[in-house]
């Protein structure tokens, strides 16, 4: 199938250099490395308040070719079959939709150039590659920029260094400011041109420089960035590894701080957001677990533009990214009962203080649910997740706690 899928992404633009340059049909699909993902995913929701339910099929194609212009420089592309506007899955709810088919979009174009010793230069339309962002993600939206990116190693230091004169930020972010119902129907979407607050703009200037250190089991981390007219944000982290003959520790730590600019923040009310994460993880024989604890500032926790993204903290259902003056916990613990099956169970609570609340009143979002891993083959494999979720306080149409039972299918082939 990669050999099917080369020559046909590749085949017209192969015939059209074979009458610009003489080059042969066969010595073009050479030069040309395709990659890739396809991934389906089933969601089912069913909640009291029935207006919240949720059933759909998801999909979403990425591919990446990679192909040799000379020694130095590489041309890279990648398609996405997906959503047109942030790179996404494609979901059709077949509840109340019929089927339906997909636009094909160039979501990636440039070159990446290498003629200088331990250096790494791409020009162009790619992803954004920064700890705020997603640049490519096999079944999520992706964050894309165009302009200039360079990487160089000093010894057991990389150095990276960015500027982008446009992003779609504007549309690919699924970050939120929420208050009183963070996880409910009136999240206020922050970069929604539907919502009465400023709307991100994706013509802005983005600026980062970041420096990355490997030292012993130690990996540490420090960027810097700022959008235009918009915040300028920093984050720090940490993180090991140990292992200790039976059993296998790992450590991590994050603290991001993000300011928005005094007029862009005057629609929020929230200027000044930070959100610190601890993670913990252990893995003995089969047995594994983790332990994840994160909060927020008082005046805001929005620190990531993705929610998948490292500054953020996220899970399934419930995510800290964004909510004020909350604490997070995540907990898992699994097994490996054969080479290609994984079991885990996990939980994970939000709580948030009243102080952030337009109520007055506490409130506590959890998720609990099980998860199966299966991995059938290197390259194809998928799991499923079902629990249940509770959002207290007042989430439903008639005052009461939001309850409710969630499910997921997910099958993935990468090539």
């Amino acid at each position: 199938m990669k050999k099917f899928a080369k020559m046909s992404l590749v085949a017209a633009l192969a015939v059209a250099g074979t009458a610009a340059s003489a080059q042969p049909l066969a010595e073009a699909i050479k030069n040309v490395d395709v990659s890739g993902t396809v991934v389906y995913r089933y969601d089912d929701r069913s909640f009291d308040d029935n207006q919240k339910d949720v059933s759909k099929n998801n999909y979403k194609i990425g591919l990446t070719a990679k192909s040799k212009v000379n020694d130095d420089v590489t041309a890279v592309t990648r398609f996405i079959i997906g959503s047109d506007t942030n790179a996404g899955f494609i979901g059709l709810d077949n509840t109340n939709e019929s089927d339906g088919q997909v636009n094909v979009t160039l979501s990636n174009v440039y070159f990446s150039y290498t003629g200088i010793a331990n250096t790494t230069v791409n020009v162009g339309k790619q992803g954004l590659t920064t700890p705020w962002t997603v640049a490519v993600d096999s079944d999520g939206n992706e964050q894309t920029g165009t302009g200039i990116l360079a990487l160089t190693n000093v010894g057991p230091v990389t150095l990276a260094g960015a500027y982008f004169n446009q992003t779609n930020l504007n549309k690919s972010t699924d970050a939120s400011i929420s208050g009183s119902k963070a996880l409910g129907a009136a999240t206020v979407k922050l970069y929604d041109s539907k919502t009465d607050i400023s709307q991100l703009d994706g013509a802005n200037n983005v600026i980062t420089v970041g420096a990355m250190a490997n030292i012993g089991p130690v990996a540490l981390d420090a960027w810097y960035l700022d959008m235009q007219d918009t915040f300028d944000t920093y984050t720090l982290g940490a993180a090991a590894k140990f292992d200790l003959d039976a059993v296998q520790l790992s450590v991590g730590a994050r603290h991001t701080q993000l300011d928005f600019d005094k007029e862009f923040s005057k629609a929020l009310s929230k200027e000044d957001n930070s959100l610190t994460k601890i993670m913990l993880g252990a893995k003995m024989g089969i047995f594994s677990a983790n332990v994840n604890y994160g909060w927020t500032d008082s005046e805001g926790g929005l620190v990531a533009l993705d929610n998948d993204a490292k500054t953020g903290m996220q899970g399934w259902t419930v995510q800290l990214n964004g909510v004020a003056d909350a604490e997070y916990l995540q907990v898992k613990a699994g097994a490996q009962v054969l080479d290609s099956l994984k079991l885990s169970v996990n939980y994970h609570q939000l709580d948030q203080d009243k102080d952030a609340t337009t109520t007055g009143k506490d409130q506590k979002s959890t998720e609990l649910y099980l998860q199966a891993d299966y991995q059938m083959s290197k390259n194809f494999g998928g799991y499923i997740r079902f629990g249940e979720q509770e959002i207290e306080d007042g989430r439903t149409s008639n005052g009461n706690d939001l309850d409710g039972t969630i499910g997921r299918l997910q099958v993935q082939y990468s090539f």
